[in-house]
């Protein structure tokens, strides 16, 4: 049986700026710009990435060369943890074809947000979704199952709790090793987090739990927090704090990686990563997108303030 998360000092940072962080910028990054990035992600001592989603390329064009990305990180840094996006049968298809060994598969739970996401209602995704993770999980292919708006829906406000934890419940039965509660809208605090993190952890004891959170309003690094005091220990980050789902107007990106290792370095909390590494990533992230990032430390450290 794996260690159980929760009971140790130590965390696990996903990072998720070549996929979640990229989907939304209008300047498309290079295959070589990508590689670029990902081996400055692993010199910092980044464990855990997220390289891209398996999606229409013509509905996400930034997302359009995750194949031959997979097929050249997987032979460049072999212990990589490799991650990648499924939302339908095709992009699993995809997936298994470049030889993708973990996947998070990922459905909405919100119906608004379902259909603009995935063109169907929540629960028609749910029923599909199920499918998928019973798929891969019969391919040997380590399988988070994501739960998106599980704090809340820009459009339709609040989501009820019991929708959470039945869809939790499902998938977790269907094989999923770790379930992923997605602030989509970035509409959680921290009081919520504590909550929401008990009962699921009530519902489905032997999964591992894992947060993705956006700070649309300022809360991320704080709802986080929250969820480390409530025992998780892997968390989804991006550097600079890139990203932001399309769905959700004015959703700002996820929480930064590098304020995520501040946070955690000053607790005496573990990650592996090296904080001035992941500066350099973020400045790389600058450079070719031509802005500053809402990311702080970077800012901090370049002023020498650290």
């Amino acid at each position: 049986m794996e260690p159980n998360p929760a009971l140790s000092n130590n965390a696990t940072l996903e990072e998720q700026s070549l996929r979640d962080g990229l989907q939304n910028e209008a300047r498309l990054f290079s295959l070589d710009e990508k590689l670029e990035l990902v081996g400055l992600l692993v010199e910092a001592g980044v464990k855990r990435l997220q390289i891209g989603s398996f999606v229409d390329p013509r509905r996400v064009p930034q997302m359009g060369q995750t194949e031959e990305l997979a097929r050249l990180v997987h032979a460049a840094w072999p212990d990589l943890v490799c991650s990648g996006l499924v939302l339908n049968a095709q992009g699993l298809d995809r997936a298994v074809g470049c030889g993708m060994r973990h996947l998070s598969l990922s459905v909405s739970v919100s119906d608004g947000h379902s259909r603009s996401n995935a063109g169907c209602s929540a629960q028609e995704a749910l029923d599909r979704m199920v499918v998928l993770v019973r798929r891969a999980v019969g391919l040997g292919i380590g399988v988070r199952a994501g739960v998106q708006c599980a704090f809340g829906c820009a459009s339709a406000g609040e989501v009820d709790e019991k929708t959470v934890l039945a869809a939790v419940q499902r998938l977790a039965a269907a094989g999923a090793g770790e379930i992923n509660l997605a602030d989509t809208a970035g509409m959680a605090h921290p009081l919520r987090v504590r909550e929401l993190v008990a009962r699921v952890r009530e519902t489905v004891p032997e999964a591992v739990l894992s947060l993705h959170l956006h700070d649309t309003r300022g809360l991320g690094l704080a709802n986080l927090f929250a969820g480390y005091e409530a025992g998780i220990r892997l968390f989804d980050v991006a550097a600079g704090g890139l990203g932001g789902c399309p769905f959700v107007q004015g959703a700002a990106g996820n929480v930064a990686t590098e304020d995520t290792v501040h946070l955690f370095d000053r607790m005496g909390v573990v990650t592996g990563i090296d904080l001035h590494g992941l500066v350099k990533v973020v400045r790389r992230y600058e450079q070719l997108l031509g802005r500053e990032l809402p990311g702080r430390m970077r800012r901090v450290l370049s002023f020498g303030e650290a």
